[in-house]
């Protein structure tokens, strides 16, 4: 049976897992709700982070083919999985989910490179 209204952020559980081993992370939908808004806060300022590595990279790079740099994308794809399987435990499936999000950032990112190439000029020897 669905419901048509969003879940009470203050109420009880609803649901338990079957799993006896299982770690409650909050008392309440609102606290775990308050601790993914902080948790977005931080990944947020960390995408920031990288992309301001990201655009400083591009000072390293010749033409469109290193911008794009096809065998960096697919290391770090397969790093991000691996990193992602050592929480496997805690959340099935997430390196599927994090190579995925990944691969959506990397061609974001490497779009935006491409934009901030254009405004280089190569330095001459």
């Amino acid at each position: 049976m669905s419901s048509p209204e969003e879940p009470r952020v203050d109420g009880a559980p609803v649901r338990r897992f079957k799993d006896p081993n299982y770690v409650p992370q909050a008392a309440s939908l609102g606290e775990l709700r308050a601790r993914i808004d902080a948790l977005d806060e931080r990944i947020v300022a960390l995408l920031a982070e990288r992309g301001r590595c990201v655009r400083d990279a591009t000072r390293f790079k010749r033409d469109a083919f290193q911008v794009s740099a096809p065998q960096r994308q697919q290391q770090v794809f397969t790093r991000v999985r691996e990193l992602a399987a050592r929480h496997e435990d805690q959340f099935p499936g997430l390196p599927d989910v994090v190579e995925a999000a990944y691969r959506t950032l990397v061609a974001a990112y490497v779009a935006g490179e491409g934009r901030f190439f254009d405004d280089t000029e190569a330095i001459e020897p």
